[in-house]
């Protein structure tokens, strides 16, 4: 039994609760009891103490798109690359790159950014890998990092034709095969979906393909209208907008995640909202790919479970938070925008979104909840409570405030010091296999 204490509590409930000098015991994998530290230390007095230091306890952060195997790209720089669009980012990049992963590298991807997740309080990842030279085992290997990072985890391969039909082909068994595992899989740590690129790479036979072959109804994880290339090609091709394309296929649902979702309409959120589709938003990657600005004020008015992510950009939910804050301001030119939608979407819609996935609650703190908690060492010099807390947050926070985090009822990372594996020899095991990936690419 854990007993956490000696901080204020934000449990991220219904009632937006705020205890100031709270405390949670932990038994096993759940949180077994919350309330003031002076009547816990009381209840559990044989509990392993862990000491908040005067800072925040809150529940984990749930990243709902991030893609681990783009982890040893940073500070890669292909020599002739220089792309002046989306497409020419994924050709120059991103597809170029998943060509040349091995194995070992997949798994130091994982390996390194879980570890950074640890670090910036991230308990739960939904993960959209890409690996086409190397695809079979890809997302077992995966999900063995998480086992042994501790890491709450959601893994899907992402199908496209790109690389021809025998790629796409063993990148639906991937998926498949691995669907199957995570079913099977009595922790509730790992869990699975299908993993598509996006519509253009996409044909009809391929769709058709992997719904006909996804017997155990599994969701679908994919990108949506991301680039306006993607929704032109769709209504060329196609004589309709990619929701619909998606839609008519059998792709759309209450277990599929439409990442980005900026080129669409309100009759393609019309639709989203009918299937009860999720949408996830990813600000500092659509800014950085100058691929636009989705109108998340727009989804979230109509009532779309629209939740917030990475992209891989960062492992820190805090920093997205910040930048889709401002960006929505600046898109809808109100400084007034924002303050509920992206808070919301973070705490509490991540939460529903993972919810559809794993058998108990998580992203909350709350009784019989999983004990995915993080302490910050965030200290406000102004009044902080219920009613301001998230613009704390806002203004005054980011992901490696945190010190301690927790998953699953064990300590993944205590007063900043890793209990999973010693980072230094992972860190200099990433640099060397980072050196190999550029070389491979013609990079430096």
């Amino acid at each position: 039994m854990i007993l956490i204490g000696n901080g204020n509590v934000i449990t991220r409930d219904n009632n937006n609760t705020y205890l100031e000098n709270g405390a949670i015991c932990i038994e096993n994998q759940f949180i077994y009891d919350i309330g003031s530290l002076k009547e816990l230390q009381i209840r559990y007095p044989e509990a392993e103490f862990i000491d908040a230091h005067g800072g925040l306890i809150m529940p984990g952060y749930i990243n709902t798109h991030n893609h681990i195997y783009s982890a040893l790209a940073r500070g890669l720089s292909i020599p002739g690359n220089n792309p002046s669009n989306f497409l020419e980012i994924l050709q120059g990049t991103w597809w170029k790159l998943d060509l040349e992963l091995t194995m070992k590298q997949i798994a130091l991807s994982a390996k390194i950014t879980f570890l950074d997740c640890i670090r910036n309080g991230v308990t739960t990842v939904f993960d959209h890998h890409a690996s086409y030279g190397n695809i079979k085992g890809s997302l077992f290997k995966v999900a063995e990092i998480a086992k042994e990072m501790g890491v709450r985890t959601c893994l899907s391969y992402e199908i496209s034709d790109r690389d021809g039909l025998d790629k796409m082909k063993q990148s639906v068994s991937e998926n498949i095969e691995f669907l199957e595992y995570a079913n099977h899989d009595q922790t509730d740590m790992i869990k699975a979906m299908i993993g598509m690129h996006a519509s253009f790479t996409l044909s009809d036979e391929t769709l058709e393909y992997c719904v006909n072959l996804n017997k155990e109804n599994g969701g679908y994880h994919i990108h949506v209208a991301e680039g306006i290339s993607d929704a032109i090609h769709c209504k060329d091709t196609y004589q309709m907008s990619i929701v619909e394309r998606l839609y008519k296929k059998g792709i759309l649902g209450k277990k599929t995640i439409a990442a980005h979702c900026i080129h669409i309409d309100d009759s393609d959120r019309n639709r989203l909202l009918e299937t009860g589709t999720m949408v996830v938003h990813n600000p500092e990657s659509n800014m950085g790919n100058a691929v636009g600005c989705s109108d998340v004020l727009a989804l979230y008015k109509k009532g779309i479970l629209i939740g917030l992510g990475t992209d891989g950009y960062t492992n820190d939910m805090l920093e997205s938070m910040k930048v889709a804050n401002l960006l929505q301001k600046h898109n809808s030119e109100n400084p007034s925008a924002a303050w509920t939608e992206i808070p919301t979407m973070l705490f509490m819609n991540n939460k529903k979104i993972a919810e559809r996935f794993y058998n108990n609650p998580l992203g909350i703190i709350e009784k019989g909840a999983y004990a995915d908690i993080i302490i910050s060492d965030y200290q406000p010099f102004t009044p902080m409570n219920s009613t301001n807390m998230n613009s704390h947050i806002l203004f005054g926070m980011n992901g490696r405030n945190t010190i301690t985090t927790i998953i699953n009822g064990k300590v993944r990372m205590k007063d900043r010091k890793f209990t999973v594996i010693e980072d230094t020899e992972i860190l200099l095991e990433c640099r060397e296999e980072a050196n190999h990936l550029w070389k491979a690419l013609g990079g430096e």
